[in-house]
């Protein structure tokens, strides 16, 4: 009787292993394709906080996916305008609103923002030795780009934190400096 309980719960061990295993396989995110460069026309990327244009038939990589959420998600920062004429182009999805610099607000890679379901949700983002609460009101598009609705802009990688100016400004990181910073993010 003992043996055979020994048994038993060493399966069930191996099979919780084996479960949590495929979980994290699951979890990775790998590269879903690629989208060909179109060159854009004359004024139409917005090159403000010195925003990449697409180059014609450069082929980027695109996602459906972003690296798991964790109470530490490791994360690039990257700088964007919210406002009106900004090199973030339309208004946020979240909201169909623009937002000042002077808000702390960001948009999340597609993986991260999840089908919307971050959208006007706080996180916490840290790095630089602060911590700032910003609001989610867009997605980084990770699943395409390099047209007219991303203004011409490659996707983005998956795993940005895009932010405005308040964010960076919250963080202490000197304006010189502005541009990608390693940081972690949470659900606030």
């Amino acid at each position: 009787m003992k043996r055979n309980l020994c048994l038993s719960v060493l399966l069930l061990i191996v099979l919780n292993l084996s479960t949590d295993i495929l979980e994290v396989r699951a979890q990775s995110c790998n590269p879903s394709g690629k989208v060909r460069g179109r060159k854009p026309p004359p004024g139409q990327c917005n090159r403000e906080n010195d925003s990449d244009c697409c180059k014609q038939g450069k082929m980027y990589t695109i996602y459906k996916c972003s690296p798991p959420v964790s109470s530490q998600t490791k994360a690039v920062l990257t700088i964007n305008s919210f406002q009106k004429g900004g090199d973030g182009g339309g208004p946020s999805e979240c909201d169909n609103q623009y937002h000042s610099d002077d808000t702390p607000v960001v948009a999340l890679s597609t993986g991260w923002f999840n089908h919307e379901s971050r959208c006007l949700k706080n996180i916490t983002i840290s790095g630089n030795g602060r911590s700032v609460v910003a609001r989610v009101v867009d997605e980084c598009d990770s699943t395409m780009g390099c047209d007219s609705d991303h203004d011409y802009q490659p996707p983005c990688p998956n795993n940005i934190v895009d932010a405005s100016k308040a964010v960076w400004k919250a963080l202490g990181v000197p304006s010189s400096d502005w541009g990608e910073l390693d940081i972690v993010w949470s659900d606030a």
